[in-house]
């Protein structure tokens, strides 16, 4: 099995080879997509030979409430699961930007998509090379997608869910099969919900405004940090909710996440948005996000756990 991974993972209780990190084809998470992950970034400061991850208690607190929200457990405590991390990250020693992809399943071996027979998931980690998973700069032409966001009532969005990102991969199959680089979800009743696998930001008029979280969103740890950056720099923030046409006529726009990090977008179902360059407060937020996850901001230190390499 050739893989980018890194060559250590924590698997069945212990750090082990990536190779030896594997599941029976009879797992319970495979067939019915039981499981709940994260996804968490770490960078890699050049100048400071140590590589800064990025609110990794915080992640590890979202971790935690999605596997309470399906009513399952896992053997790890939140101190437990940041300690591994790190000690994972010191194990693999990473000299580039890597993510960490937490995961907790249903591991038996049971023929039904039946939680109490799995009331207890099993936990494993492992971490890739991760650079842009869309580009941050040459602004990303979308669309809004005919698949209708996932209601939290039928699939909670609060929690990550490995099962419900197949909306999310048919959303992002339909924008990349018409040319497009990512799409945006509009809720059942119409509005604006979020991309595919990533929250999404307006600007009008100098107001920074984002759906709210009630319409169906992950409740992103990257959206949380920019909310407060805009707090911060005296940007007006609303958080409501916005009609599909209000992208149209939005003079900047953005995605936000630990995937896609900050990236901004010059077009939305083929209309350019304001002059179909990057707007002044995107920039201002997306440099200051770049600045602060690399180790490089004291003010917002607090927010990365930094590790010697």
């Amino acid at each position: 099995m050739k893989t980018n991974a890194f060559p250590y993972a924590f698997f069945s209780g212990k750090v082990v080879p990536i190779e030896k990190a594997s599941v029976s084809i009879m797992t319970n998470a495979l067939q019915y997509g039981t499981g709940i992950f994260g996804g968490i970034r770490g960078y890699y400061n050049k100048n400071g030979s140590f590589l800064s991850i990025f609110r990794l208690s915080d992640h590890y607190r979202r971790f935690l409430n999605s596997i309470n929200i399906i009513g399952v457990s896992i053997d790890f405590s939140h101190r437990e699961l940041v300690d591994l991390t790190i000690n994972l990250a010191k194990k693999n020693k990473p000299l580039t930007d890597a993510y960490f992809r937490p995961f907790a399943y249903a591991s038996s071996l049971n023929l039904s998509p039946n939680l109490n027979s799995d009331s207890k998931f099993a936990f494993g980690l492992y971490m890739i090379p991760l650079g842009e998973y869309l580009p941050v700069d040459k602004g990303l032409s979308v669309m809004v997608s005919s698949w209708r966001r996932i209601s939290d009532n039928a699939i909670p969005a609060r929690a990550k869910v490995t099962g419900a990102y197949i909306n999310s991969a048919l959303a992002r199959k339909e924008a990349n099969d018409r040319g497009f680089d990512e799409a945006i979800f509009l809720t059942d009743d119409g509005h604006v919900s979020e991309g595919s696998a990533e929250n999404l930001f307006i600007i009008r008029d100098g107001i920074l405004t984002t759906p709210p979280k009630t319409d169906d969103i992950l409740e992103g740890i990257t959206r949380r940090t920019v909310l407060q950056l805009a707090k911060d720099n005296h940007i007006p923030v609303e958080e409501r909710k916005i009609d599909r046409t209000e992208l149209y006529i939005a003079d900047e726009a953005f995605f936000s996440g630990t995937g896609v990090q900050v990236s901004w977008i010059s077009k939305i179902d083929g209309r350019k948005i304001g002059h179909g360059k990057k707007g002044k407060v995107s920039s201002l937020l997306q440099d200051l996000f770049f600045k602060i996850v690399r180790g490089d901001e004291p003010k917002y230190s607090k927010w990365c756990t930094k590790l010697k390499m």
